[in-house]
């Protein structure tokens, strides 16, 4: 087995169970130092036993390498599939997972993610997606390192480059751009016209009162640039947790369908957002939907089969998700 996939798939899946960060850029980082050896030398090194000499390989990164290089599947490798294949994907919305062609919501190292956007790209592409859209944060969510106008223009030349080499997978231009407490948004307007697909979510006074988060909320689905209303109550279910904001829910989705900007099924465990009841006004609305991972990490974009069950469960069309539409049907509605 060749020791580098074998490094990225045990990264991979600690990052589909958010292992800790350090776990899984131990493997990361191990991957990359065996990538770059010259030919023959992690032969050698494994005959010599001198893998554990070079920054970046401990001993746990040493036996993997070791036992892909002679021929076997890495014992904590099969450890890590194991708990994957006993983790119960839900039963719902497998055939409208089939028809799923891409994610419209990941985040790179550029903003908040923990992984360049190299990596996200070929992530999304090992998977099956034909397209996938990069949604780093907008510049106010300073703790989420925002990207401003500036570092925006250089990743879309970065994305440009990228889809040079990708073809026929693409990378699609984006932003989660956060919805000010007017409901403007925040970026400059000609630059959200240069980009793909933009996704609109609060990340500041989640708290605020349902009369004026609901005007907040209508306002950034009716502007022209909003594509998608992100994890629209803002909710966390893990850890200390995070109640919903409250808003006027039919409000809200009316001007979605109106408007044609989609809601967002958040599929990051510890958001599952919007809650069935909001779904299920989003559907009665007649709004579209994008199933989408929200992934920080390449193995968390593993998470879309949690989205479509609660699509499934929901009644949500499957005309009616985005994120089942060939690419060149997306652009033409964002646009």
């Amino acid at each position: 087995m060749d020791p580098v996939t074998a490094l990225r798939r045990i990264a991979f899946l600690l990052e589909r169970s958010q292992a800790a960060t350090y776990r899984v850029k131990a493997f990361r980082t191990a991957a990359e130092v065996v990538a770059a050896m010259e030919p023959g030398e992690a032969a050698e090194r494994v005959a010599a036993g001198t893998l554990e000499r070079l920054p970046g390989i401990g001993p746990r990164t040493a036996e993997v390498i070791r036992e892909a290089r002679a021929g076997e599947v890495p014992g904590y490798l099969e450890r890590l599939e194991e708990e994957a294949a006993a983790d119960p994907v839900p039963e719902a919305g497998r055939e409208l997972l089939a028809r799923l062609r891409g994610d419209c919501h990941l985040h790179s190292d550029w903003s908040d993610g923990g992984s360049p956007i190299v990596e996200m790209g070929l992530a999304a592409a090992e998977l099956g997606h034909e397209w996938a859209v990069l949604t780093d944060h907008s510049p106010r969510l300073t703790v989420a390192n925002g990207l401003s106008p500036e570092r925006l223009r250089e990743q879309l030349e970065v994305v440009e480059r990228l889809n040079e080499e990708w073809a026929p997978f693409r990378l699609l231009t984006g932003i989660e751009c956060d919805i000010l407490p007017d409901g403007s948004l925040d970026q400059e307007p000609g630059l959200l016209e240069r980009l793909d697909v933009v996704v609109v979510s609060v990340h500041s006074k989640l708290r605020m009162d349902p009369a004026p988060m609901t005007r907040r909320l209508e306002a950034a689905v009716r502007n022209p640039r909003a594509d998608i209303l992100g994890h629209c109550t803002g909710r966390l279910l893990s850890g200390r947790g995070r109640p919903e904001s409250r808003f006027d829910a039919d409000r809200v989705f009316a001007a979605c369908a109106e408007a044609g900007t989609a809601v967002e099924i958040n599929c990051r465990p510890e958001r599952l957002d919007p809650p069935r009841r909001l779904l299920r006004k989003a559907v009665e609305a007649g709004a579209l939907v994008s199933i989408d991972t929200d992934a920080h990490a390449p193995g968390q974009l593993d998470w879309q089969p949690y989205g479509c069950a609660r699509a499934e469960e929901c009644g949500v069309p499957a005309d009616r998700v985005v994120t089942t539409w060939p690419v060149e049907r997306l652009l033409a509605w964002a646009a």
